[in-house]
């Protein structure tokens, strides 16, 4: 029996399948039926450790990868053999009778490695399991399927230009998916396809190198390197994968600066102030960023005087400006050398030096016209006060730099003396005063004075002028405030009541010490005393004032120490008050005593305006009554019609079509011809009105139509006499002259005489208008 095992072992070593098989848990010889003591022993189950079937292999049937099988399994048919686990019926298949075990499909290390099967023997018939299951493991074998590959290319990487012959420059790392604790599919080697002789990879690590020194940035900057990895340790047969790796050579400070010509020139205007950008210099340095920034310097100390260089914001331009005024007639040019320095210097790379290089710079000054220059920047002058017109003040000269024999003209500019209390000679520029000058009032003036070219009123200049007015004892001193104090009529004497304080609006050489004189005598109720300080203190004396409702008035003489002496009076006002017991004023203005209490002077008088102003409203508002029920009354007694009523409208014009009828201005043959004999008169209402006679129609002239019409208005007697419709109807009664209208005289178109009374009878009032109609004149009386 053990024989057969062993036959079945080796029939499975055969097909690259090992195994170990377990007998079930009892005697081998308790199966045969009989004790057989030299092969006694335990049997075990079955335990296959793994099976092997290579990957990506595709035959036309499926592949026998291996048998199982049992002691039980006699050969009769009896024994059925069941797989389950990963893949069992898809990829893996059995033969349930021989326990034959198949691949179906091409199997992928990649993809799954190893499978976990379970394997167990049944019995046809019944299923009842024969055997205890057994778990057993088949496996992927490796096949050479998987070229490199690198998962982070392409790489970038940065060297130093300059660097040393393995200088490291980066790793780049291939994977290979092939299994590598099988054979050698997983074994890479690096190698560089493009990029040599710059650079080297190290076979094993992958490590990028530099393989020549002194590689330069100014001469090539970027290098493209590709390296490859292959699998089989590089022999022939292996897969590869290749990437590429750009290297860039990062810049140092290698090259010193260069100034592309030995020589620069540049001119400038006399004219151009400190600051004024002469030129610019530029040393030509290959490298980048802070390795190319310079600094540049004057060398000679004649340059460095009128000129100075500095840098620009971006570090490479020399920039040459104006220090100091230039004079084109006092130096004409300026020859100096200018260097430029790298600022940052590499001591590794100091055998390149030296980092600076050196130019000749020419700077030639140009004339310009140049407005006059005067003598001094500024001018300051002083003239005392109180000086009549005229008074020198100072001078002040200007020359021409260009030409010094030009004349030059003098002016003071309006806005510096508004007061016009200066003038200047305009042929030699001296100042005088031009009104008197008060230093109380002003102190200093600050003029301005104009040089102009006579030949030239473009080119000027301007200066300042300071002028001090100084003082003169001509201001008497006086209290610095006015003085309104009290003193208790129960004070002691010898009590001080106010201090005085006097004022000198004279400088302190004229007021540095007030003298200050009071009342003198026996009789003198207040005692001044002088403090030596600018102050008195006044007293109460030995004998009290006596009391009194009106203040006392005390003079006081003051007195300056001037040239010449000055001096003025002052009045305090002292007020003698009744005090209370802790000091304070009970009362001191006799208006106090006399007013009743609880009330004040100002509370009095703001009630006694308060009722001022409530009587004068009342007053007003009975006139404006009265007024107008007198203009109410007259307008009742006189005669409404005989107002005189004054209307401001104005006629339409042609576009009025409502004022007149339009009608009949189209028909001028429908006037009414007038009715003969005299007018009627017009000054008196009529009794019967006149009936309108009908226009009989036909066409006609318009001006003899406006003439109908005219001389029926004023035969009408039922029409007022006026060519408005807002009047009354009549004038009035009792007049014993007719209407002064002149649209009813009828006698200039023609019609009947006028009135049939006589102008004459209307008595010497009217003799001016019978003048006028054409009445004779009466014998004078």
């Amino acid at each position: 029996m053990w024989g057969l095992v062993r036959l079945l072992l080796a029939w499975l070593g055969g097909w690259g399948c090992m195994g170990r098989l377990a007998a079930p848990a009892r005697a081998w010889a308790g199966s045969r039926g009989g004790p057989e003591p030299s092969l006694l022993r335990t049997r075990r189950s079955w335990v296959w450790n793994q099976f092997f079937v290579i990957e990506e292999y595709a035959g036309p049937e499926p592949v026998l990868i291996g048998k199982l099988h049992s002691d039980v399994d006699r050969g009769e048919g009896r024994t059925k053999y069941l797989l389950t686990g990963e893949g069992a019926g898809t990829v893996f298949v059995i033969d349930e009778a021989t326990g034959n075990i198949h691949v179906t499909k091409s199997l992928d290390r990649e993809e799954k490695a190893q499978y976990v099967l379970l394997a167990q023997a049944v019995d046809r018939a019944s299923n009842r399991p024969l055997e205890p299951p057994s778990e057993f493991i088949i496996k992927v074998q490796d096949i050479n399927d998987n070229p490199p590959i690198f998962p982070l290319g392409p790489y970038h990487a940065t060297v130093p230009e300059m660097s040393n012959v393995g200088t490291s420059v980066i790793q780049v790392t291939a994977h290979d998916a092939d299994d590598p604790s099988y054979g050698n599919s997983a074994k890479l080697v690096y190698t560089v396809l493009d990029g040599l002789p710059f650079f080297s990879v190290d076979p094993q690590t992958g490590v990028v190198r530099t393989a020549i020194p002194n590689m330069d940035r100014e001469t090539q900057e970027e290098f493209l390197v590709v390296i490859q990895a292959k699998d089989m340790g590089g022999h022939m047969g292996g897969l590869s994968g290749s990437t590429t790796v750009t290297v860039t050579l990062s810049d140092v400070n290698d090259n010193p600066p260069k100034f592309p010509q030995s020589l620069y020139q540049f001119s400038v205007v006399e004219t151009a102030g400190p600051g004024t950008l002469v030129g610019r210099l530029r040393a030509q340095d290959p490298d980048l960023g802070d390795n190319a920034l310079m600094a540049y310097s004057i060398l000679d100390g004649e340059g460095s005087e009128a000129f100075s260089i500095s840098t620009d914001s971006q570090g490479r331009d020399g920039l040459l400006t104006v220090r100091k005024p230039l004079d084109f007639e006092t130096r004409r040019a300026y020859s100096f050398r200018v260097e430029a320095t790298n600022t940052l210097i590499d001591p590794a790379y100091l055998r390149r030096g030296p980092f600076k290089d050196v130019a000749s710079v020419r700077v030639a000054v140009q004339d310009a016209p140049e407005p006059p220059a005067f003598t001094q920047a500024a001018y300051r002058l002083a003239v005392p006060e109180n000086k009549g017109p005229g008074t020198l003040v100072g001078q002040v000269s200007a020359t021409d730099l260009d030409s010094p024999a030009s004349p030059i003209r003098y002016s003071i500019l309006p806005h510096s003396d508004l007061e016009r209390c200066f003038s200047i000679e305009p042929e030699d520029g001296t100042i005088r005063t031009a009104v008197p000058l008060d230093r109380e009032a002003r102190v200093w003036h600050n003029l301005t004075v104009l040089a102009t070219e006579l030949d030239s009123s473009a080119q000027a200049s301007r200066v300042q002028v300071a002028i001090q007015t100084l003082d003169e004892n001509d201001n008497a001193p006086q209290l610095a405030e006015p003085y309104d104090t009290f003193v208790c009529d129960s004070a002691a004497p010898g009590q001080l009541i106010q201090v005085i304080r006097a004022l000198d609006r004279d400088e302190v050489g004229n007021n540095s010490h007030v003298s200050f004189h009071g009342p003198l005598g026996p009789d003198a109720n207040f005692t001044v005393r002088d403090n030596q300080d600018g102050s008195a203190s006044l007293l109460l004396p030995s004998r009290p004032a006596p009391p009194r409702q009106a203040p006392y008035l005390v003079p006081i003489e003051l007195w300056d120490w001037g040239q010449p002496v000055l001096s003025s009076t002052a009045t305090v006002t002292v007020s003698v008050c009744r005090c209370r017991p802790d000091g304070s004023v009970a009362s001191c203005r006799p208006e106090a005593q006399l007013s009743p209490a609880g009330l004040s002077t100002g509370a009095l008088l703001a009630i006694v305006t308060c009722v001022g102003t409530l009587l004068a409203l009342v007053v007003l508002f009975v006139a404006l009554r009265r007024q107008k029920q007198e203009a109410l009354m007259v307008l009742e007694e006189e005669d409404v019609r005989e107002n005189i009523i004054t209307y401001d409208d104005e006629g339409g014009g042609e576009e009025d079509t409502e004022a007149f009828d339009i009608s009949a201005l189209q028909n001028p043959d429908g006037a009414v011809p007038p009715a003969p004999g005299p007018p009627a008169r017009r000054d008196v209402l009529p009794w019967a009105r006149a009936p309108r006679q009908p226009r009989p129609p036909g066409p006609a002239d318009v001006a003899q139509l406006l003439a109908l019409r005219l001389r029926e208005a004023d035969e009408d007697p039922s029409v007022p006499p006026y060519d408005s419709v807002q009047v009354y109807g009549y004038e009035g009664r009792g007049s014993s002259c007719g209407s002064l209208s002149s649209l009813g005289s009828g006698s200039e178109l023609g019609g009947a005489p006028g009135p049939a009374e006589p102008l004459d009878d209307w008595g010497p009032l009217f003799r001016t208008l019978a003048e006028l109609y054409g009445a004779k004149e009466p014998p004078a009386p």
